[in-house]
């Protein structure tokens, strides 16, 4: 799954530990969901769609078949 995450991060001015403290999770779980190592919990999903006040098509989108 690809995401906009570090774009959308990026225009915060947030590091992958400001996302990590806002959204109760680890810093390497933000480093792995923006490389494409880790599809995020649909709960976790929503929770950053919600974070950013984005639809989750805006911050994640899968692969063409």
């Amino acid at each position: 799954m690809r995401t906009n995450l570090k774009v959308l991060r990026a225009e915060r001015d947030w590091s992958q530990a400001d996302l990590a403290d806002r959204l109760g999770v680890s810093r390497q779980t933000i480093n792995a969901i923006e490389t494409g190592k880790y599809d995020p919990s649909l709960p976790l999903a929503f929770k950053i769609a919600r974070l950013f006040a984005r639809p989750i098509e805006d911050v994640f989108f899968g692969n063409e078949l």
